[in-house]
């Protein structure tokens, strides 16, 4: 194994009743506070209210910005910076899922400089400062309240780009699992695969692992596969709600990472998914997983996959280890198949086999992925074939 350092700054306050300390910790950092949102879901919900009522309580003074779609844009993330400069903001908010949270982030970096935000992506730019992010996460999924990324994309160019600094991490997260009560099953479906996926691209690594996060990461993904079910037929079960919740946060806040040197194989392709197709990222994981998987099987491979589905979805031990891997793989497939209802396919959501060379070679940078299996552009065209 690797040597590694692990830091993670996120004060968390987990469970119901905690909006109560959100004005003393937004007050640390300021008077001017910028709340970001989505859609609206969190006035359907009460939740809008609740967090104005405690800024006011508190004294604060409230600013706006509202409509951050799915996949977020960057032209949020530019409106949004030139809002914290025009009104000396001091701490932002973002309340909602993780493009609300993704994007916040980057208004916060964005603030910091004099360039257009795109730049952090286009050109990596420096993440020298960025103002203080406080989050109030509404969907588990992509783990952004507890860690220092995000993924933005840009409609102009058709890309859609992930980056992280520690500069990034948020101060104070507010995960309240009946904030997540009313995420529909469709959505609700999304995340859990976003979660496994998270998981699974650090599982999967050919470097050799710590049995001690092996079997941390064995017991989070068993935690999805019992609590999402749950989820979906009873959306107000507490316990469903609050496991997936905390499972997404240490599925992707660096704690299972343990040193590993690793490519994100299935988010890079998704995320070429999305940038031209405007997908939901967990189905679009959902679709790539076990398929990256299958590809990736071989004799050398196999051992992990042995773990994988003896130790996660629970096949007998004695059986032969390339039987258990393509057991697990099949288990994985009717687990975001037929259990959560996602759908199986490209062609069922209409992603087209014309843009398969194109998305292919932007995925792995016309280059190589070093991830689990290497792969260059035939490997992913490949791969994409399988998910037709």
């Amino acid at each position: 194994m690797n040597h590694f350092i692990y830091h993670n700054p996120v004060k968390v306050y987990f469970g119901k009743d905690q909006l109560c300390h959100l004005g003393e910790e937004l007050s640390k950092y300021g008077k001017r506070v910028l709340l970001t949102y989505g859609g609206g879901s969190i006035k359907k919900i009460g939740l809008y209210d609740k967090v104005v009522n405690e800024i006011k309580k508190s004294r604060l003074e409230l600013f706006e910005l509202s409509g951050i779609l799915p996949n977020p844009r960057i032209d949020s993330v530019r409106k949004g910076a030139q809002i914290c400069k025009d009104k000396n903001i001091d701490v932002l908010l973002a309340v909602g899922g993780g493009s609300t949270l993704d994007a916040t982030k980057y208004m916060a970096a964005g603030a910091c400089v004099d360039f257009d935000p795109w730049d952090f992506f286009s050109k990596w730019a420096p993440i020298e400062k960025a103002l203080p992010v406080i989050t109030i996460p509404t969907l588990a999924a992509t783990g952004s309240e507890m860690n220092d990324g995000g993924v933005i994309s840009n409609p102009e160019t058709k890309k859609k780009i992930g980056r992280s600094s520690p500069r990034l991490f948020p101060k104070v997260s507010f995960l309240d699992p009946t904030n997540t009560f009313t995420v529909n099953s469709y959505h609700t479906a999304c995340g859990s695969a976003d979660i496994m996926s998270h998981i699974i691209e650090v599982y999967f690594t050919p470097e050799p692992d710590l049995y001690m996060l092996d079997t941390v990461m064995e017991g989070l993904m068993r935690t999805v596969i019992k609590y999402a079910p749950i989820a979906l037929k009873e959306p107000d079960n507490y316990e469903a709600r609050a496991n997936l919740m905390w499972t997404s946060s240490w599925a992707i806040n660096g704690f299972i990472d343990g040193g590993k040197q690793h490519e994100w194989s299935c988010h890079s392709m998704e995320h070429e998914l999305s940038a031209i197709y405007d997908i939901t990222h967990g189905l679009g994981l959902a679709i790539l997983t076990p398929r990256w998987l299958e590809y990736c099987l071989d004799e050398y491979t196999v051992d992990k996959y042995y773990l994988f589905g003896t130790n996660v979805f629970g096949i007998d031990p004695k059986i032969e280890p390339m039987t258990v891997a393509r057991k697990s793989i099949d288990m994985l497939s009717e687990f975001f198949f037929d259990t959560l209802g996602l759908a199986s396919t490209f062609s069922k959501i209409g992603i087209q086999e014309e843009d398969f060379s194109f998305m292919a070679k932007r995925a792995c940078g016309g280059g190589i992925i070093k991830g689990f299996k290497p792969l260059g552009q035939k490997d992913i065209e490949e791969i994409f074939k399988m998910c037709l």
